[in-house]
Protein backbone atom coordinates (compact mmCIF):
# COMPACT_ATOMS: atom_id res chain seq x y z
CA UNK A 1 0.00 0.00 0.00
CA UNK A 2 1.30 3.45 -0.90
CA UNK A 3 1.64 6.18 1.72
CA UNK A 4 -0.40 9.31 0.97
CA UNK A 5 1.49 12.59 0.76
CA UNK A 6 -0.11 14.65 3.56
CA UNK A 7 2.37 17.39 4.55
CA UNK A 8 2.31 19.76 7.49
CA UNK A 9 1.92 23.31 6.18
CA UNK A 10 2.91 26.11 8.57
CA UNK A 11 0.76 29.03 7.53
CA UNK A 12 2.65 31.20 9.99
CA UNK A 13 5.73 30.68 7.82
CA UNK A 14 3.65 31.62 4.77
CA UNK A 15 2.57 34.87 6.38
CA UNK A 16 6.19 35.81 7.08
CA UNK A 17 7.55 34.67 3.69
CA UNK A 18 8.50 36.74 0.67
CA UNK A 19 7.39 36.11 -2.90
CA UNK A 20 10.04 33.48 -3.68
CA UNK A 21 9.53 31.59 -0.42
CA UNK A 22 5.75 31.66 -0.90
CA UNK A 23 6.08 30.16 -4.35
CA UNK A 24 8.08 27.27 -2.91
CA UNK A 25 5.59 26.67 -0.10
CA UNK A 26 2.67 26.75 -2.53
CA UNK A 27 4.44 24.33 -4.87
CA UNK A 28 4.77 21.87 -1.99
CA UNK A 29 1.02 21.95 -1.47
CA UNK A 30 0.43 21.54 -5.20
CA UNK A 31 2.31 18.23 -5.08
CA UNK A 32 0.23 17.03 -2.16
CA UNK A 33 -3.03 18.09 -3.80
CA UNK A 34 -2.14 15.96 -6.82
CA UNK A 35 -1.37 12.96 -4.59
CA UNK A 36 -3.63 12.90 -1.53
CA UNK A 37 -5.76 16.04 -1.67
CA UNK A 38 -5.00 16.45 2.05
CA UNK A 39 -2.64 18.54 4.19
CA UNK A 40 -2.29 19.65 7.79
CA UNK A 41 -2.20 23.32 8.81
CA UNK A 42 -0.24 24.55 11.82
CA UNK A 43 0.50 28.10 12.94
CA UNK A 44 -3.07 29.10 12.08
CA UNK A 45 -3.70 31.17 15.19
CA UNK A 46 -7.26 29.95 15.73
CA UNK A 47 -7.92 30.03 19.46
CA UNK A 48 -7.62 26.42 20.65
CA UNK A 49 -9.67 27.14 23.76
CA UNK A 50 -12.71 27.73 21.56
CA UNK A 51 -12.62 24.13 20.37
CA UNK A 52 -12.44 22.93 23.95
CA UNK A 53 -15.43 25.07 24.93
CA UNK A 54 -17.44 23.87 21.92
CA UNK A 55 -16.76 20.24 22.75
CA UNK A 56 -17.74 20.75 26.39
CA UNK A 57 -21.00 22.49 25.47
CA UNK A 58 -21.86 20.07 22.67
CA UNK A 59 -21.41 17.09 25.00
CA UNK A 60 -24.05 18.66 27.22
CA UNK A 61 -26.38 18.94 24.24
CA UNK A 62 -25.77 15.43 22.95
CA UNK A 63 -26.42 14.07 26.46
CA UNK A 64 -29.97 15.46 26.41
CA UNK A 65 -32.82 12.96 25.93
CA UNK A 66 -33.76 12.39 22.30
CA UNK A 67 -37.27 13.88 22.78
CA UNK A 68 -35.61 17.15 23.80
CA UNK A 69 -33.16 17.06 20.90
CA UNK A 70 -36.07 16.32 18.55
CA UNK A 71 -37.12 19.92 19.07
CA UNK A 72 -34.03 20.93 17.09
CA UNK A 73 -34.21 18.18 14.48
CA UNK A 74 -33.32 18.88 10.88
CA UNK A 75 -32.18 17.00 7.80
CA UNK A 76 -28.92 17.05 5.86
CA UNK A 77 -28.36 20.62 4.70
CA UNK A 78 -30.45 22.13 7.49
CA UNK A 79 -29.55 23.85 10.73
CA UNK A 80 -29.92 21.97 14.00
CA UNK A 81 -29.69 18.36 15.14
CA UNK A 82 -29.24 15.48 12.69
CA UNK A 83 -29.99 12.29 14.58
CA UNK A 84 -28.02 9.10 14.18
CA UNK A 85 -29.40 7.15 11.26
CA UNK A 86 -30.42 10.23 9.24
CA UNK A 87 -27.28 10.49 7.08
CA UNK A 88 -25.57 7.89 4.89
CA UNK A 89 -22.57 9.11 2.93
CA UNK A 90 -21.29 7.60 -0.30
CA UNK A 91 -19.01 8.46 -3.19
CA UNK A 92 -20.51 10.50 -6.05
CA UNK A 93 -22.34 8.18 -8.43
CA UNK A 94 -22.69 5.43 -5.84
CA UNK A 95 -25.86 4.73 -3.88
CA UNK A 96 -25.55 4.86 -0.10
CA UNK A 97 -26.76 1.87 1.89
CA UNK A 98 -29.38 3.44 4.15
CA UNK A 99 -29.46 0.28 6.25
CA UNK A 100 -25.86 1.10 7.22
CA UNK A 101 -26.32 4.79 8.00
CA UNK A 102 -23.39 6.66 9.51
CA UNK A 103 -22.76 6.00 13.21
CA UNK A 104 -22.83 9.63 14.28
CA UNK A 105 -25.07 12.45 15.32
CA UNK A 106 -24.52 16.05 14.32
CA UNK A 107 -25.38 19.57 15.35
CA UNK A 108 -24.98 21.89 12.39
CA UNK A 109 -24.70 25.64 11.95
CA UNK A 110 -23.85 27.97 9.09
CA UNK A 111 -23.24 31.49 7.91
CA UNK A 112 -26.09 33.89 8.56
CA UNK A 113 -26.66 36.77 6.12
CA UNK A 114 -30.05 38.51 6.18
CA UNK A 115 -29.30 39.96 2.72
CA UNK A 116 -28.31 36.58 1.27
CA UNK A 117 -30.35 33.94 -0.50
CA UNK A 118 -32.57 32.42 2.24
CA UNK A 119 -32.13 29.04 0.61
CA UNK A 120 -28.47 29.09 1.66
CA UNK A 121 -28.31 31.51 4.57
CA UNK A 122 -30.71 29.76 6.91
CA UNK A 123 -31.03 31.05 10.46
CA UNK A 124 -29.09 29.05 13.01
CA UNK A 125 -30.85 27.19 15.80
CA UNK A 126 -29.35 27.59 19.28
CA UNK A 127 -30.41 25.12 21.99
CA UNK A 128 -31.72 26.99 25.01
CA UNK A 129 -30.62 24.09 27.22
CA UNK A 130 -26.97 24.81 26.38
CA UNK A 131 -26.51 28.60 26.38
CA UNK A 132 -22.73 28.21 26.38
CA UNK A 133 -22.64 26.91 22.81
CA UNK A 134 -23.42 30.01 20.74
CA UNK A 135 -20.49 32.21 21.77
CA UNK A 136 -17.59 29.86 21.04
CA UNK A 137 -19.24 28.50 17.87
CA UNK A 138 -19.65 32.00 16.46
CA UNK A 139 -16.09 33.03 17.33
CA UNK A 140 -14.56 29.79 16.07
CA UNK A 141 -16.45 29.88 12.77
CA UNK A 142 -15.35 33.47 12.16
CA UNK A 143 -11.69 32.66 12.79
CA UNK A 144 -11.81 29.56 10.59
CA UNK A 145 -13.36 31.57 7.76
CA UNK A 146 -10.43 33.96 7.98
CA UNK A 147 -8.07 31.00 7.69
CA UNK A 148 -10.09 29.72 4.71
CA UNK A 149 -9.55 32.96 2.82
CA UNK A 150 -5.81 32.72 3.46
CA UNK A 151 -5.73 29.13 2.23
CA UNK A 152 -7.56 30.15 -0.93
CA UNK A 153 -4.76 32.62 -1.59
CA UNK A 154 -2.16 29.90 -1.05
CA UNK A 155 -3.95 27.55 -3.43
CA UNK A 156 -4.40 30.22 -6.10
CA UNK A 157 -0.66 30.89 -5.87
CA UNK A 158 0.02 27.17 -6.26
CA UNK A 159 -1.89 27.26 -9.56
CA UNK A 160 -0.06 30.33 -10.81
CA UNK A 161 -3.19 32.47 -10.51
CA UNK A 162 -3.60 35.85 -8.88
CA UNK A 163 -3.74 35.29 -5.09
CA UNK A 164 -7.27 36.68 -4.88
CA UNK A 165 -8.68 34.51 -7.69
CA UNK A 166 -10.75 32.16 -5.49
CA UNK A 167 -11.38 34.71 -2.74
CA UNK A 168 -13.08 37.11 -5.16
CA UNK A 169 -15.32 34.31 -6.41
CA UNK A 170 -16.30 33.16 -2.93
CA UNK A 171 -17.15 36.36 -1.05
CA UNK A 172 -20.86 35.54 -0.93
CA UNK A 173 -20.39 31.89 -0.03
CA UNK A 174 -22.16 30.15 2.81
CA UNK A 175 -20.40 27.60 4.97
CA UNK A 176 -21.55 24.67 7.07
CA UNK A 177 -20.14 23.97 10.53
CA UNK A 178 -20.83 20.46 11.79
CA UNK A 179 -20.18 19.22 15.29
CA UNK A 180 -20.03 15.45 14.83
CA UNK A 181 -20.38 13.16 17.81
CA UNK A 182 -19.09 9.64 17.22
CA UNK A 183 -20.57 7.58 20.06
CA UNK A 184 -18.69 4.77 21.74
CA UNK A 185 -19.14 1.10 20.89
CA UNK A 186 -20.82 0.67 24.28
CA UNK A 187 -23.52 3.06 23.01
CA UNK A 188 -23.92 1.98 19.37
CA UNK A 189 -23.48 -1.74 19.77
CA UNK A 190 -21.54 -3.73 17.18
CA UNK A 191 -21.58 -2.04 13.76
CA UNK A 192 -22.90 -3.93 10.76
CA UNK A 193 -20.41 -5.29 8.27
CA UNK A 194 -19.33 -2.33 6.16
CA UNK A 195 -20.82 0.29 8.50
CA UNK A 196 -18.73 3.30 9.54
CA UNK A 197 -18.89 6.38 11.69
CA UNK A 198 -18.78 8.10 8.30
CA UNK A 199 -18.86 5.89 5.21
CA UNK A 200 -16.31 6.34 2.39
CA UNK A 201 -17.12 9.56 0.56
CA UNK A 202 -15.73 12.78 -0.83
CA UNK A 203 -16.72 16.22 0.41
CA UNK A 204 -18.81 18.37 -1.86
CA UNK A 205 -17.58 21.96 -1.93
CA UNK A 206 -14.19 23.70 -1.99
CA UNK A 207 -12.21 22.98 1.21
CA UNK A 208 -12.94 21.19 4.46
CA UNK A 209 -11.19 22.38 7.63
CA UNK A 210 -11.30 19.75 10.37
CA UNK A 211 -10.37 19.81 14.05
CA UNK A 212 -10.40 16.16 15.04
CA UNK A 213 -9.51 13.92 17.95
CA UNK A 214 -7.30 10.87 17.41
CA UNK A 215 -8.67 7.45 18.22
CA UNK A 216 -9.10 3.84 17.16
CA UNK A 217 -12.18 4.82 15.16
CA UNK A 218 -10.42 7.65 13.37
CA UNK A 219 -9.97 9.18 9.93
CA UNK A 220 -8.59 7.21 6.99
CA UNK A 221 -7.68 8.45 3.50
CA UNK A 222 -7.79 6.40 0.32
CA UNK A 223 -4.40 6.07 -1.36
CA UNK A 224 -3.61 6.29 -5.06
CA UNK A 225 -3.51 2.50 -5.32
CA UNK A 226 -6.95 2.13 -3.74
CA UNK A 227 -5.84 1.15 -0.23
CA UNK A 228 -6.61 2.98 3.00
CA UNK A 229 -4.18 4.76 5.33
CA UNK A 230 -4.62 6.41 8.71
CA UNK A 231 -4.53 10.18 8.38
CA UNK A 232 -1.62 11.73 10.30
CA UNK A 233 -2.45 13.66 13.43
CA UNK A 234 -0.53 16.63 14.85
CA UNK A 235 -1.87 18.25 18.04
CA UNK A 236 -3.11 21.76 17.35
CA UNK A 237 -3.03 21.36 13.57
CA UNK A 238 -6.11 21.28 11.36
CA UNK A 239 -6.68 18.60 8.76
CA UNK A 240 -7.64 20.18 5.41
CA UNK A 241 -8.85 18.47 2.25
CA UNK A 242 -9.88 19.39 -1.26
CA UNK A 243 -13.58 18.83 -2.03
CA UNK A 244 -15.41 17.98 -5.24
CA UNK A 245 -16.10 21.43 -6.66
CA UNK A 246 -12.48 22.56 -6.32
CA UNK A 247 -11.31 19.33 -7.95
CA UNK A 248 -13.70 20.00 -10.85
CA UNK A 249 -12.58 23.63 -10.99
CA UNK A 250 -8.96 22.47 -11.43
CA UNK A 251 -9.91 19.88 -14.05
CA UNK A 252 -8.73 17.14 -11.65
CA UNK A 253 -5.26 18.59 -11.31
CA UNK A 254 -6.12 18.22 -7.63
CA UNK A 255 -7.87 15.25 -6.05
CA UNK A 256 -11.07 15.21 -4.07
CA UNK A 257 -10.10 12.07 -2.23
CA UNK A 258 -12.32 9.47 -0.65
CA UNK A 259 -12.02 9.29 3.10
CA UNK A 260 -13.87 7.58 5.92
CA UNK A 261 -14.17 7.53 9.69
CA UNK A 262 -13.74 4.03 11.09
CA UNK A 263 -16.47 2.47 13.25
CA UNK A 264 -16.06 2.33 17.01
CA UNK A 265 -13.53 -0.29 18.03
CA UNK A 266 -13.65 -3.01 20.64
CA UNK A 267 -10.05 -2.02 21.40
CA UNK A 268 -11.63 0.84 23.37
CA UNK A 269 -15.40 0.31 23.67
CA UNK A 270 -15.82 3.58 25.58
CA UNK A 271 -14.03 5.76 23.04
CA UNK A 272 -16.20 8.73 22.06
CA UNK A 273 -14.85 11.35 19.64
CA UNK A 274 -16.12 14.80 18.68
CA UNK A 275 -15.00 16.43 15.44
CA UNK A 276 -15.45 20.09 14.50
CA UNK A 277 -15.84 20.34 10.73
CA UNK A 278 -16.18 23.51 8.67
CA UNK A 279 -17.20 22.88 5.07
CA UNK A 280 -16.05 25.91 3.06
CA UNK A 281 -17.76 26.82 -0.20
CA UNK A 282 -17.78 29.19 -3.13
CA UNK A 283 -20.71 31.40 -4.13
CA UNK A 284 -23.63 29.06 -4.72
CA UNK A 285 -24.58 30.77 -7.99
CA UNK A 286 -21.03 30.32 -9.29
CA UNK A 287 -20.77 28.36 -12.55
CA UNK A 288 -17.86 25.99 -12.06
CA UNK A 289 -16.00 25.48 -15.34
CA UNK A 290 -12.65 23.61 -15.33
CA UNK A 291 -9.59 25.79 -15.69
CA UNK A 292 -7.81 25.09 -18.96
CA UNK A 293 -4.38 23.43 -19.02
CA UNK A 294 -1.64 24.05 -18.06
CA UNK A 295 -3.37 25.47 -14.94
CA UNK A 296 -6.07 22.82 -14.98
CA UNK A 297 -5.48 19.09 -15.21
CA UNK A 298 -7.31 18.59 -18.48
CA UNK A 299 -10.49 16.79 -17.38
CA UNK A 300 -13.36 18.51 -19.19
CA UNK A 301 -16.27 18.35 -16.78
CA UNK A 302 -19.45 20.02 -18.02
CA UNK A 303 -20.04 23.35 -16.25
CA UNK A 304 -22.16 23.04 -13.11
CA UNK A 305 -23.73 25.62 -10.82
CA UNK A 306 -22.22 25.14 -7.36
CA UNK A 307 -25.59 25.17 -5.58
CA UNK A 308 -27.09 22.60 -7.93
CA UNK A 309 -24.24 20.19 -7.29
CA UNK A 310 -24.46 20.77 -3.55
CA UNK A 311 -28.21 20.07 -3.40
CA UNK A 312 -27.73 16.88 -5.41
CA UNK A 313 -25.17 15.62 -2.89
CA UNK A 314 -27.32 16.63 0.10
CA UNK A 315 -30.25 14.64 -1.28
CA UNK A 316 -28.07 11.60 -1.93
CA UNK A 317 -26.81 11.57 1.68
CA UNK A 318 -30.22 12.00 3.31
CA UNK A 319 -32.05 9.10 4.96
CA UNK A 320 -35.81 9.37 5.36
Amino acid sequence: MSTPDIPLFDIGAWRAAGVVERAALAARLDRAMRDSGFFLVSGHGVDESLGERIREASRAFFALPDPVKDGYATGVGGRGWIARGREANAFYGEVADVEKADLKETFTFGREDPAGDPGWFTANVWPVEVPGLRGPVTSYAGQVQGLYRELLEVLATALGLEPGYFVERSRDAPYTFNINRYPALSVTGAPLEGQFRVAPHTDWGILTILDRQPGYGGLQVQTLDGGWADAPYVPGAFTVNIADLLARWTGDRWRSTRHRVLPPSDADPDEELISLIVFCETNMDRLITPLAPPVGGGTQYPPVVAGDYYREREAAASVG
